[in-house]
């Protein structure tokens, strides 16, 4: 995805109606650009980074983010439901007792990270980031120079006995004991094809009972509107193209994992904090989330 197009962080995504043209020419490389990112296609990654107000992104990331907006203005503030979403779900986890957190298609540092929730509730948790997009790796890199209890390793999430073996070898995790996958804001760039259901099992059935698994994921069931950014993302055929799902269609991708309460609901509504006025998320929300716990 931002937490390929594998993930929020994969390579590039494909160039909408109207698109400028931007030429490599036109553009000045920043000194932060890995010097193998083509800054002229835009990223999942780079264009998250940039709904969220983030500076990691360039001129055709902006444009690309811009022909969404036009679809739905309201974006941002899903996209920002998300990560609000992400900190209430590992402060319920650490809770719980897990301590290793895998986070898949983990996006650019952006401020409330992971490792930030988790550590702020037990020091000794232990976080991997994944990501495929070299400039979500290189600045997951340099936020996590000197800390010992969390990395970031490039990799496709596709691959699953792959990831758990780079978090184990790379993060130090002990897979005897219980991991929390957190796939928030990222199967949407899996398709059907590559089976996303059966990736989430493959990665559960390796770990231990008292694992977790956490989704969120674009609904289908939505605002009209919202299945319009599909349609942005899903110009000229790219092959790292957006997957909206119904509702039921997000409800398998836990398998036979026990729901934790509430259950499969829009981001908002899923465990907010008492502070909080109340969530305002009906029907038309385009997506939702959860929590599963294998038993």
């Amino acid at each position: 995805m931002t937490r390929p197009v594998l993930s929020r962080l994969q390579k590039a995504t494909a160039r909408p109606a109207g698109w400028s043209g931007v030429e490599a020419r036109d553009v000045d490389r920043p000194l932060w650009a890995p010097t193998d990112v083509d800054i002229t296609r835009p990223s999942v990654a780079r264009v998250y980074d940039y709904y969220l107000g983030g500076s990691h992104n360039f001129e055709s990331d902006r444009e690309f983010a811009q022909a969404a907006l036009r679809a739905f203005p309201g974006l941002p503030s899903i996209l920002r439901d998300g990560r609000d979403l992400l900190r209430r779900m590992v402060r319920f986890l650490c809770a719980e007792g897990i301590d290793q957190f895998l986070d898949l298609g983990s996006g650019i540092p952006t401020e409330g990270n992971v490792h930030e929730v988790a550590g702020a509730a037990n020091p000794q948790a232990r976080v991997v980031y994944v990501d495929h997009d070299p400039v979500a790796v290189t600045h997951s890199r340099q936020l996590l120079a000197g800390l010992e209890r969390a990395r970031v390793v490039a990799a496709d999430i596709r691959k699953p006995r792959n990831v758990l073996d780079l978090a184990v070898d790379v993060g130090g995790f002990d897979l005897d004991r219980p991991v929390a996958i957190l796939a928030v804001a990222v199967l949407h760039f899996v398709s059907d094809e590559e089976r996303p259901a059966e990736l989430m099992a493959e990665y559960m059935d390796a770990l231990v009972p008292g694992a977790f698994l956490a989704i969120s994921q674009a609904g289908r069931d939505g605002r009209p509107e919202a299945v319009d950014v599909e349609r942005v993302y899903n110009r000229a055929g790219s092959p790292n193209a957006m997957h909206m799902r119904t509702r039921t269609e997000i409800a398998a991708l836990f398998g036979d994992l026990e729901l934790v309460e509430p259950g499969l609901v829009p981001p908002p509504q899923w465990r907010p904090d008492p502070a909080d006025d109340d969530p305002e998320a009906g029907d038309d929300y385009p997506g939702v989330a959860g929590l599963g716990r294998r038993r």
